[in-house]
């Protein structure tokens, strides 16, 4: 049969053109085949194992807070919680929905959570709800399949044992603020904590630790399969307090007696701080777990303040405990001598102006030592005349009081200690003769918190050292503790003893202010003085009327309560300040307070170490500050 040849010729160049084509793919998909398994097979190796191997970063256990025996004050424990990745959940509200028919959820959650997952990336776990218990973990665990995006995790939560005991120098740790986010990816783990407050805010870079790491095999939904590698992290730092455990519930449950008050003890010799309490307190746990709206706003609005640290933050008129720095300012400036003498006829008069002694129909003839021991209004209105503001000032600064101490805490205010010159560029009105006067009895101007007091009382008792208070342990050399060296304040020998001698008076001698509240037990002895700070100003027709007694004036209008001492009085080793607010007299209500705490201090004598060996020990978990 005849055959068209150009058909033929035709069809082979088909032929030869699709072959060709064929062979081509071919040999691209050889050559891409040979590039992805071979020549960059590491690349896509490492590409399938990101899918397959979740790294995750693992919280360090946080450092623990102990006293100075070694004994806790702030610990971790195990803590089950429930957690939520948003990019795995389709409808968070109808997820979270189910889940409250699960655990309780409160609206003020449902409203953190939203927003946490509105702040943080996808991927990143929120935590929804912490300190589960087994009941409601297995609830959760059981209702799986209709929960995505929800796990279970184990991690560490803070506990405070002591609670509101310890709140003030404590501080507490809560979740981690929108101003904290840092970039570190330690911040973002959820559960994970930062220091807000007292000592947990201050040393909380130390107190966190280094993040470990762990590396899971997961499926292709997500779920884990394996561990297959685990490196732990660095636990924080441990943290030793030169607070005394006992003597600070002591003073926390003598000052729960009352409305709201603050007390310190110190070391006068190293600064240790043994005890610095603040009442009401409030319970740091529940600042851990999550407050709710309800509890947060009865704390704000509480009129006894039990968020604020009144032993450093609170301000207050040091009264009478003021007249010591007086009675320096006047013998070292060579202006009165010990037994300079002023008649107390119950007031005395500065132009137009009376100016009172609290006892009505006067002392009589006093001394400075009699001075002291009774408290003369009018003696010490006599020797700030003549020695002027500023010199006062500028001793009660060498004192320590109108500054911050620089102790280890947040929120420390420092006070005022007014002279002219503070007068004209604060107010703009030059200085007057009775604001003199009046600053000579510690009211005025004149603001000093509780930590001041105690660290002024503490200059007093040893001999005019700098000493400056201090709440974490000195570092240890060869098996003993490196004691700081203060510069000396440059005070006479003379003028302290005379001031020693008045304050000794105040409570060891029948006629003073606080015999009543002595420390009968010998060798143990205290020296003092009484303070009362008027909130108001008492007016002329209540003086030619009768004043209210304390008791009968509402509670915010009654004065405040104040003593300062140090015991032993022959061998100075503690000094106290006591402060209780809207109370009346200090020889009635602070100085029963202080004299309880320097007679349990002397007794425990934390400079001696007197506990038993064992309890000293302090945990061997890591390194300390």
């Amino acid at each position: 049969m005849y055959k068209d040849s150009s058909r033929f010729k035709s069809f082979s160049r088909r032929v030869a053109f699709l072959g060709g084509g064929k062979v081509l793919l071919l040999s691209l998909l050889a050559g891409r085949m040979y590039q992805l398994q071979v020549i960059e097979s590491d690349k896509y190796k490492t590409l399938a194992d990101e899918n397959r191997i979740n790294l995750r970063l693992l919280p360090p256990p946080r450092g623990t807070i102990v006293d100075r025996y070694g004994r806790a004050l702030a610990v971790n424990q195990e803590n089950y919680r429930v957690t939520l990745v948003a990019e795995q959940v389709n409808d968070i509200n109808t997820m979270l929905d189910t889940l409250s028919g699960i655990i309780s959820l409160e609206d003020y959650e449902r409203h953190r959570i939203l927003r946490e997952v509105r702040r943080r990336r996808g991927f990143v776990p929120v935590t929804v709800r912490e300190n589960l218990d087994w009941r409601d973990v297995s609830r959760i665990e059981v209702n799986a399949p209709d929960l995505p995006g929800l796990s279970i995790e184990v991690g560490q939560s803070r506990q405070y044992p002591f609670a509101e005991d310890f709140a003030h120098v404590l501080g507490y740790v809560s979740a981690v603020s929108e101003k904290e986010v840092t970039g570190d990816p330690l911040l973002e783990l959820p559960g994970f904590k930062v220091g807000k407050n007292g000592v947990e805010r201050v040393f909380d870079l130390n107190l966190r630790g280094k993040a470990g790491n762990t590396q899971v095999e997961v499926n292709a939904v997500g779920r884990v399969i394996r561990e297959l590698s685990r490196q732990e992290g660095q636990p924080g730092v441990d943290l030793r307090l030169t607070i005394d455990r006992d003597l600070q519930k002591l003073a926390a449950d003598r000052l729960k007696e009352e409305k709201s008050a603050s007390a310190v003890i110190l070391d006068i010799h190293n600064g240790d701080v043994l005890a610095l309490s603040s009442v009401p307190g409030f319970d740091p746990n529940e600042f851990v777990t999550g407050l709710s709206s309800k509890t947060w706003r009865r704390l704000i609005n509480d009129p006894y303040a039990p968020l604020t640290n009144k032993a450093i933050s609170g301000l207050y008129a040091p009264g009478s405990t003021f007249k010591m720095v007086v009675a320096l300012a006047a013998l070292e400036a060579r202006i009165v001598a010990p037994d300079h003498r002023v008649f107390c006829r119950g007031h005395t008069q500065l132009g137009n102006a009376r100016f009172h002694c609290w006892k009505r129909h006067g002392h009589g003839w006093q001394d400075m030592y009699d001075a002291h021991q009774n408290s003369c209004d009018v003696y010490f209105y006599d020797i700030a005349k003549r020695i002027g503001i500023d010199r006062i000032a500028a001793m009660a600064t060498r004192f320590g009081l109108g500054t911050k101490t620089g102790i280890e805490l947040p929120s420390e205010k420092g006070g005022v200690i007014p002279t002219r010159a503070w007068k004209k560029a604060l107010i703009g009105t030059a200085w007057q003769q009775g604001e003199t006067l009046i600053s000579g009895i510690g009211q005025g101007f004149i603001l000093t918190t509780p930590l001041q007091l105690a660290v002024m009382t503490a200059r007093i008792a040893n001999g005019g050292k700098a000493v400056l208070p201090r709440l974490i342990r000195a570092a240890e050399v060869d098996g003993k503790e490196e004691e700081p060296v203060f510069k000396d304040l440059g005070i006479s020998k003379r003028s302290l003893d005379v001031v020693r001698e008045g304050m000794n008076r105040v409570t060891n001698v029948q006629q003073g202010t606080a015999y009543r509240a002595r420390i009968s037990e010998e060798g143990m002895e205290m020296s003092g003085k009484t303070g009362t700070a008027q909130v108001r100003r008492i007016s002329k027709a209540e003086r030619d009327t009768r004043v209210l007694k304390n008791h009968e004036r509402p509670w915010r209008e009654r004065d405040h309560a104040l003593f300062v001492g140090y015991a032993p009085s022959d061998n100075p080793r503690y000094a106290v300040s006591v402060i209780v607010e809207h109370a009346g007299g200090g020889s009635k209500v602070a100085a029963p307070i202080a004299r309880d705490l320097l007679l349990a201090t002397q007794k425990r004598d934390p400079a001696n170490r007197t506990l038993a060996p064992a309890a000293a020990k302090a945990p061997a978990k890591s390194e300390e500050i």
